[in-house]
């Protein structure tokens, strides 16, 4: 398990006031997460892009592989995520972050192994909100990062937006065993925007966990809203993309 058995909910407590008052939005930024050996499987194990059947995003706004079927993968990749979506980590994030009776996704829908390689990217967006088939509510976000020896000049950074999306607020570099936490919303702007630099038989590892709860409050259902940035120029075809990718799939244009 993450941080020592006998603390772990303390140091939620401690840092619940912390975490909500964090800008952009409610965040935790975790270091040495794991026992750095537990991990140590988990990275020398990545799959390669031959090694599965990845889902593969290559478009205007994504470039980048993912895969969530954990049954294809090994004891340690079935181990951390079981531990991830179980009671006393579920505990845990309620302690840390303020949610009631948090819901974890089994199906890993849009979660478990990502990868990017070199020139790959995740343009900034609001992830979708709604589960596709529980109809819950996504309230928190964990992305685990592998990269072991990873130099601040390949990029790749997560970068936080203000939810006016006027400017980068926080930028963080996915080095190995750092997790962040966060409370996603319809303005949780997020991403890695710039084409990685890496070596050329590297790659961005990664793995997400979503975490829901009950939609109570009856909110709307909406796809992946991928946002401009100031800097991005002007362009009438990625904007009406843009405008599809919010559309559910069976009635897109594109």
């Amino acid at each position: 398990m993450f941080i020592a058995e006998d603390t772990y909910i303390q140091f939620a407590q401690d840092e619940n006031a912390q975490y909500l008052a964090r800008e952009p939005f409610p965040h935790v930024i975790i270091d040495n997460f794991f026992d750095a050996k537990a991990l140590d499987g988990l990275y020398e194990n990545f799959p390669s892009e031959e090694d599965l059947p990845w889902i593969k995003y290559d478009n205007p706004l994504e470039r980048k592989l993912a895969f969530n079927d954990i049954s294809l993968l090994g004891d340690e990749y079935k181990a951390i995520f079981e531990g991830l979506n179980g009671k006393k980590f579920l505990t845990f994030l309620e302690k840390l972050t303020g949610f009631d009776n948090i819901i974890a996704d089994q199906e890993l829908i849009g979660g478990g192994l990502h990868q990017i390689k070199k020139g790959g990217k995740l343009d900034i967006h609001a992830d979708f909100n709604i589960h596709y088939k529980t109809k819950d509510r996504r309230c928190l976000n964990l992305i685990l990062f592998l990269n072991k020896n990873w130099e601040e000049e390949y990029g790749g950074h997560l970068e936080l937006w203000d939810r006016q999306m006027i400017k980068c607020r926080k930028k963080i570099l996915p080095i190995f065993n750092r997790a962040v936490i966060f409370s996603t919303d319809e303005t949780s702007y997020h991403g890695h925007p710039n084409p990685l630099e890496c070596p050329e038989d590297w790659t961005r590892k990664s793995l997400a966990l979503y975490y829901y709860v009950k939609n109570d409050d009856k909110r709307v259902s909406h796809s992946t809203k991928y946002m401009k940035r100031p800097e991005d120029p002007e362009d009438e075809k990625l904007e009406e993309f843009r405008k599809q990718r919010l559309i559910p799939k069976e009635r897109r244009k594109v």
